[in-house]
């Protein structure tokens, strides 16, 4: 039988990093809950084996249940009728899998029902579940929407909605409307209060919500009457089993099309308020796109694993000129890339992942005491590492997945533009990965200023201090001496020219300038501590890090703020 966990090594050596030690005592408080649950881990150990376990299961599911459906999803696609969504069959199918396997509110406490993971094997299991069908990762990978309701949630609505989610209840987050997409501080769905009924009730539109109909909401409105900014609005919980929101329609997508996109309209639905008034878009909802932002990146990393396993198929069995078009220089290159790309984004994503375990960690232990100043200061370190990287991981990760789906189908030639091959399908699912939750460009915009107060470069230096170069890597060194030495003179020339249009304008290629360097350096890292598995990518990524990084700072050096004027558009 087939499973993603087992015929990808990447994912287990990523699963066995030396961090995860520390992430998984602090996880478990030092293992204190193992006489109180069957299924608590004991120690170290056995909560690595359950992980494993856990994945394993999640692998073999994704084989042999979600990615055979997968096809057959893409093709029937939801439907809606008097105001309710019916999924497409096999969706229907791997749902019930995934709940009877338990892999449902994995990162949920296990006094609500949950596994007690970390979020770096819970992420792992999306990463597989993305390379099987990344339309049902859109409803699967929801169920993170229960952290935000743990974090900020009464115990009361934990218990009520937390241990459903683990039963298997579906969620959705409705953020977006007809006139606020990105810029949700313009969301005008009205939250209004009966005092006398102590109740709140939600009414207005809601568009582009996925998986719209889900048994959860957790839903963005305006609470505060007059208000126009961020600072009106709060955060609500609605249940689908009180009624008052209907699907007007499903959109017709490109693709993840197993994965209902929708129009709601809320008439008088009653909800819970989540936490504070007022702190809806300010707190709540940063909290919520970091997660989203988190899974997407591992969205992306799923999709160019299937991108690339696809092409590599295709390459050894498609024969041109008497031998397997694997053999040509071309196509080896392509597929080499591809690889590298890869590998690298992986590194960066579990490298994020193990940064957002540590925070969430330190944070959730604050709440049952005082953190001691060392576990502050560890707190607030690795709450910068992940807010810094989650961009770069979410932008990086997904558009090089839509460059490694484009190559999928150019390896497969005419036939990777028909629909009888998965490799049309992944490409047409990979491109709404740098879209939804948050554009490259909001990724950019979001990880810049990390570039002009220097955080980057004192990150880059610290990551590249703890590489022991082996005496055949001196070259990838100097390589990456080089593009470190570009990206600073290109940072500081650009700072001192004191001119915020040219850093806007400038400021995606700085963003990856820092992603290649940083890729470029934990890929080595995983390559010293892996050569079997990792030493070629190294090499490779390197190399095609290099040029992007002497390409990016080559644009810099060459059009003058001057010419700005010539770029915009009247």
């Amino acid at each position: 039988m087939a499973n993603f966990f087992l015929d990808t090594p990447e994912l287990k050596y990523h699963l066995n990093h030396p961090m995860m030690e520390k992430i998984v005592a602090l996880k478990e408080r030092n293992y204190a809950e193992r006489d109180k649950y069957d299924y608590a881990v004991q120690n170290f150990e056995d909560a690595m084996d359950s992980y494993h376990q856990v994945l394993e299961i999640a692998g073999e599911i994704c084989a042999d249940v979600i990615a055979q459906n997968a096809a057959s999803v893409d093709t029937e696609k939801p439907s809606v009728a008097n105001g309710r969504v019916t999924y497409a069959s096999g969706t229907t199918e791997n749902i019930k899998a995934c709940t009877q396997a338990g892999l449902m509110g994995m990162a949920m406490p296990r006094r609500y029902g949950g596994l007690n993971f970390p979020i770096t094997p819970y992420i792992m299991a999306a990463d597989m579940v993305s390379r099987a069908d990344a339309g049902f990762e859109n409803l699967w990978g929801l169920q993170d929407c229960a952290e935000t309701i743990y974090e900020f949630g009464t115990e009361e609505q934990k218990q009520k909605f937390i241990t459903r989610v683990c039963n298997g209840a579906t969620m959705s987050m409705d953020l977006t409307e007809p006139d606020a997409g990105s810029d949700l501080q313009s969301v005008m769905l009205k939250a209004s209060y009966n005092k006398e009924e102590d109740q709140w009730y939600l009414n207005g539109v809601k568009r582009f919500i996925t998986n719209g109909d889900s048994d959860i909401h957790l839903v963005l409105a305006r609470s505060e009457e007059g208000s126009k900014d961020g600072r009106g609005l709060s955060m609500f919980i609605y249940d689908k089993l009180d009624g008052g929101v209907d699907v007007r329609r499903i959109e017709n997508k490109m693709g993840i099309k197993g994965s209902p996109t929708c129009e709601l309209v809320f008439k008088d639905a009653k909800c819970e308020l989540c936490g504070r008034t007022r702190l809806g878009l300010i707190k709540y909802v940063m909290s919520l796109m970091n997660g989203a932002r988190l899974g997407i990146a591992a969205q992306s990393v799923g999709l160019s694993q299937a991108a690339y396993n696809e092409a590599l198929a295709y390459a050894k069995d498609r024969k041109q000129f008497s031998k397997p078009i694997l053999e040509m220089m071309p196509v080896a290159r392509m597929l080499s890339t591809m690889k590298a790309k890869l590998d690298a984004n992986r590194s960066l994503l579990y490298a994020t992942c193990r940064c957002v375990d540590m925070y969430k960690i330190y944070d959730d232990i604050s709440k049952e005491r005082k953190l001691t100043p060392e576990e502050r200061k560890e707190q607030k370190y690795y709450a910068k590492m992940a807010d810094s990287l989650t961009p770069i991981a979410k932008g990086m990760s997904s558009e090089m997945a839509n460059q490694n789906a484009y190559d999928c189908i150019q390896i497969h030639g005419g036939s990777g533009f028909m629909k009888d091959y998965a490799c049309e399908r992944i490409y047409r699912d990979a491109r709404i990965t740098s879209i939804y939750e948050g554009t490259t460009q909001l990724q950019v915009v979001a990880a810049i200023r990390y570039v002009t107060n220097g955080f980057y470069k004192e990150l880059i230096d610290n990551l590249f201090k703890e590489v022991e170069f082996r005496k055949e890597q001196e070259d990838l060194k100097q390589t990456i001496e080089v593009m470190i030495e570009d990206y600073n003179l290109v940072v500081k020339d650009i700072i001192a020219s004191k001119n915020q249009e040219y850093l806007d304008f400038f400021a995606r290629e700085l963003v990856e300038m820092v992603g290649y360097i940083i890729m470029a350096i934990l890929v080595t890292k995983d390559a010293n501590r892996n050569p079997t598995l990792f030493s070629k990518s190294a090499i490779v990524f390197i190399q095609y890090a290099d040029r992007a990084c002497h390409n990016n700072a080559a644009n810099i050096e060459k059009i003058e703020a001057k010419w700005l004027d010539s770029y915009k558009i009247k």
